[in-house]
């Protein structure tokens, strides 16, 4: 049977946040989870949901999925008894009255961290709050806003996180809309309900999907963390030669804690979405020999990367590039994608100020064209994206878009849509060449050491795990505990920020949450913490945070 001549187009949506619990008390420092699963897991999946014919693979950090079953267990247990809510944000919203001090400052600095343009300004009710509140931030003058203003700023911006088919589904969100101000009680705890409901149904939809054949679900390793840089701080002059390194010469048991990354993310997948997952995009991409050593032999059948990383591996060996052509490793029968880091870059970066039917023509045609050139059954192209920050940029969290980009390439004469899974039974692959360790950022791992703060953050992990390794654990269930805050602490968005380029507050919050897990590690084991990790984790909390950020591939 001839192949079918169509180029098969796959969507990769990567659903990413770290772990942002104090792992000791199970309090959230920061919301990002559960604002972006009402936001942009629900969303995504009502659009996958309404074009049938239409394929994605979604990429779901483990420690992400964790979080989200967290929300859904305290909002059940609020509902049920009463039980106290771990999210600032969520008690503030539930509360009779709301606190004084500092405390109503950083609430306040919280209700502000929102995408003006395509979240406040089109609903002239919330622009009006927003303004109130910015002039009492400005003035260090929360206590100038009442107790009822704060109340109705709390349920508009839970209002403007909603995902557009969440708000346009809810006759609960229309009327609260509609009303605009002098919020109840009553209506901010039905709000809360929302919340919960909406949370509550992403894992059985995301099972529907699967089980219909319309997603392939794949996991990151379960914290997020870079494997090359586990295990060998040296790959990273794999692709930059003169990169300084940490003072630490490597990263201690690091090949043990690859394995517990990828086998303890595979379990969180397979119980959240019914069943195991064939595909893992590596944290940020990142690969080197041995972390694709490492993939297949926690079971992986394949994994993803940026297109920089495959094609310096083919340069290197004197190969031409190939950015629409899968590989297969030799030694394991593991396939590597790699992700076409151009249109990728288009859909995060350029798309969102177009109109949405102009932006699916220009994408079309950027497929066409490589479809032109393609060669049936061995030809592919991949475009792997965040799945949650690029789309409040956009209009309508992007609804327009994926609507409209869905429906075009579902039915497509010479596109069509697919799976990383699916692609690894039906397409020829070439030989994967020596590869060079790198990520989708660049192609390198820069982005995560090299630099002296990032250096720096290193080494006091190093120092904390050479003293797990040495103190004895009492049980299995305190070795489990000790694992699972290491953990927290080796996930890749501690390196990501400390650097000149980032907003200074966002570094320093953090900063002081890596620091946190690293004190709750050492709390374990049963040490005190060096005073600098000690100063570090507790100081004051910055009051406005940036949210995650995306950055181009080159």
């Amino acid at each position: 049977m001839p192949p079918d001549p169509r180029l098969p187009v796959v969507l990769c949506w990567h659903m990413h946040q770290p772990e942002y619990r104090d792992l000791a008390t199970g309090e959230f420092q920061q919301p990002w989870v559960y604002l972006h699963a009402l936001k942009d897991y629900a969303d995504m999946a009502a659009h996958l949901e309404r074009c049938p014919q239409a394929r994605a693979v979604v990429n779901f950090a483990p420690v992400l999925l964790d979080q989200i079953d967290a929300y859904v267990a305290d909002l059940a247990a609020w509902q049920r008894d009463g039980a106290a809510l771990r999210d600032p944000l969520l008690a503030a919203l539930a509360a009779d009255a709301l606190p004084a001090g500092t405390a109503r400052a950083r609430l306040l600095a919280s209700c502000l961290r929102v995408h003006h343009a395509r979240m406040v300004a089109p609903r002239p009710a919330h622009a009006r709050l927003h303004a109130l509140a910015e002039s009492a931030q400005q003035a260090d003058a929360a206590h100038w806003l009442s107790d009822a203003c704060l109340f109705d700023l709390l349920t508009w911006y839970h209002l403007a996180w909603l995902g557009a088919t969440v708000r346009a589904g809810s006759a609960l969100a229309q009327s609260l809309i509609e009303k605009g101000r002098n919020f109840t009680r009553g209506e901010r705890h039905a709000l809360l309900g929302l919340v919960h409901e909406t949370l509550a149904g992403l894992a059985p939809r995301y099972r529907a999907l699967a089980a219909s054949g319309r997603v392939e679900l794949a996991v990151s390793p379960y914290a997020h963390p870079i494997l090359p840089l586990l295990l060998d701080f040296a790959s990273a002059r794999e692709a930059l030669p003169g990169a300084a390194l940490p003072q630490a010469p490597h990263y201690p048991g690091g090949a043990e804690r690859v394995a517990w990354h990828l086998e303890h993310g595979r379990a969180v997948g397979e119980r959240w979405f019914g069943q195991a997952p064939l595909g893992c995009w590596p944290s940020e991409g990142a690969v080197s020999a041995q972390a694709l050593a490492a993939i297949a032999a926690a079971g992986f059948r394949w994994a993803a990367t940026g297109h920089g990383v495959t094609a310096a591996s083919c340069r290197r060996a004197g190969h031409d590039e190939q950015p629409h052509r899968a590989f297969r490793d030799a030694d394991s029968g593991l396939m590597l994608f790699p992700r076409d880091d151009t249109l990728s870059d288009r859909i995060g970066f350029v798309y969102a100020a177009w109109d949405a039917e102009a932006a699916v023509d220009d994408l079309e045609q950027a497929l066409l064209g490589v479809a032109a050139h393609a060669e049936p059954g061995a030809s592919m192209l991949a475009i792997v994206m965040d799945g949650e920050n690029a789309w409040e940029h956009f209009a309508d969290n992007a609804a327009p878009f994926l609507g409209t980009l869905y429906a075009r390439l579902a039915t497509h004469p010479r596109l069509r849509l697919a799976t990383f899974g699916e692609l690894t039974a039906t397409l020829e692959p070439l030989a994967l060449p020596p590869l060079v360790a790198g990520s989708w950022v660049y192609g390198t791992l820069s982005t995560w050491i090299g630099e002296r703060a990032k250096n720096h953050l290193w080494d006091r992990l190093v120092a904390a795990k050479q003293a797990s390794d040495a103190a004895p654990a009492a049980s299995v269930a305190a070795a489990a505990l000790r694992a699972e805050r290491l953990a927290a602490c080796e996930g890749s968005d501690w390196f990501w920020w400390p650097s000149d380029h980032q907003p200074a507050t966002t570094v320093s919050a953090f900063e002081q949450l890596f620091h946190r897990h690293l004190l709750n590690l050492y709390t374990a084991i049963g040490q005190d913490a060096p005073a600098e990790v000690r100063t570090a984790a507790l100081g004051d909390v910055p009051g406005e945070v940036s949210g995650p950020v995306m950055r181009p591939a080159s």
